[in-house]
């Protein structure tokens, strides 16, 4: 009786670590995905559930493609200005872009399941306390790289949704005896006369919650991106641990020289099955990334520039807080990129480095095969066709100060 309450005291004790330890990879990820209906494994088997993400679904696209359209009618319809058209511009595409993006996570719903099965799979069967340090350190670095893109994120909607219109103050209009709260986004007078009460607390209340909804689409990309790439470089260093202890073995490891080989092996193509998944999930979300980033580093320069002249400083620093946080998530997508592909590299240093010559026969072959593999491995790209990078974030950066001294030249 004894011996099996200790084994169930044990075996939760375990669950436990289980639970905490996939929590340090993927709990932002969680937040961040379930409240727009994408997250997996989340309550899909249960009508309710089923029932909440149906919803989820409506709200989210019907709420983003509302706001796109009032702003669109307002862009073609009720706008002369071609100063006022183009500061239009900026956040239509970033509207667009996160459309995009939120139908490619649903699309890609089964790939991302399958990441996060993965993940919960490699904690699970991770058990040598040295492997588990080595996740753990990159799991804490992912969980601040996510951390930090949420910041940012909202940080550019606060100063957009918030801080700006309260620093410019309620708009009054005395010839029709109207005071009235500038919305975030222009409405079209075509749908409703925003100006009024209560019309214009009610659109400027659903305006900020679709910025939510916008903005924790662009953190949960980014989010998921950084979480799956820091992950599969966790999983190599446990692999490099592995190649280190081949020739003379472990305490955890088998006696037999082939069975070390073999469940090298076997961890190396774990790796790069899931490096492929991660890529068929975020391949075309990092496209529409790569494209809208380039474009709105661009037109938010230009907006600054314009803001600058005109010493509007809650504009400029809204402006400045969104080229920051438009940087940043292009970064994330090009930094981790730029680190999957140096660890793959160092699998293969590291397999050369190591005391292979003492192998016996054949067996040295193995390294040979891993070494190939390791330079051979997949680069996370921008819809198979930019290679994710530090340079591809220079070019970025190049492209977009190049379209921006184009546009200054033609206004």
């Amino acid at each position: 009786m004894q011996k099996q309450q200790s084994l169930d005291a044990t075996t939760a004790t375990m669950e436990r670590n289980h639970r905490r330890n996939v929590d340090l990879s993927v709990q932002w990820n969680r937040w961040l995905l379930k409240p727009i209906g994408v997250w997996p494994n989340s309550g899909k088997n249960s009508q309710l559930g089923k029932c909440f993400y149906w919803l989820m679904s409506v709200v989210c696209y019907g709420s983003i493609s509302f706001e796109f359209v009032s702003c669109f009618m307002f862009l073609v319809l009720e706008t002369e200005d071609n100063q006022d058209r183009i500061k239009l511009i900026g956040p239509m595409i970033f509207v667009v872009v996160s459309l995009i993006k939120y139908h490619l996570l649903v699309i890609h719903g089964g790939d991302i399941r399958e990441c996060v099965e993965c993940i919960e799979w490699d904690w699970r069967n991770t058990r040598y306390l040295e492997d588990r340090n080595a996740m753990v350190v990159y799991a804490n670095y992912g969980k601040k790289l996510v951390t930090i893109c949420t910041f940012f994120v909202y940080s550019s909607f606060a100063f957009y949704y918030l801080i700006r219109p309260v620093c410019t103050g309620k708009t009054v209009v005395e010839e029709e005896n109207l005071t009235f709260i500038p919305m975030a986004f222009p409405f079209s007078k075509l749908i409703a006369d925003v100006r009024r009460s209560p019309v214009n607390e009610i659109v400027y209340t659903v305006q900020v919650l679709t910025g939510i909804l916008i903005h924790m689409i662009t953190a949960a990309a980014c989010s998921l991106a950084a979480a799956f790439a820091v992950h599969a470089c966790g999983q190599m260093k446990v692999l490099m641990i592995w190649l280190e202890h081949l020739v003379a073995g472990r305490s955890d490891m088998s006696d037999v020289v082939d069975d070390r080989i073999a469940s090298i092996v076997s961890q190396h193509v774990r790796i790069l099955k899931f490096l492929a998944l991660t890529e068929k999930a975020l391949q075309q979300i990092s496209f529409v990334e790569f494209l809208g980033c380039t474009i709105n580093l661009c037109l938010v320069g230009y907006y600054i520039i314009v803001e600058w002249n005109q010493r509007e400083i809650a504009s400029l620093l809204t402006y400045v807080t969104i080229l920051v946080s438009i940087g940043f998530n292009i970064f994330i997508f090009c930094y981790i990129g730029e680190l999957v592909a140096e660890q793959c590299q160092k699998v293969g240093e590291t397999t050369y480095m190591i005391e292979w010559h003492e192998l016996s026969g054949n067996k040295k072959l193995c390294c040979t095969l891993i070494i190939a593999m390791s330079n051979s491995s997949i680069k996370f790209t921008a819809g198979n066709m930019v290679e994710l990078s530090i340079n591809t974030f220079s070019d970025v950066v190049k492209t977009s100060v190049a379209y921006l001294n184009m546009l200054r030249a033609v206004m």
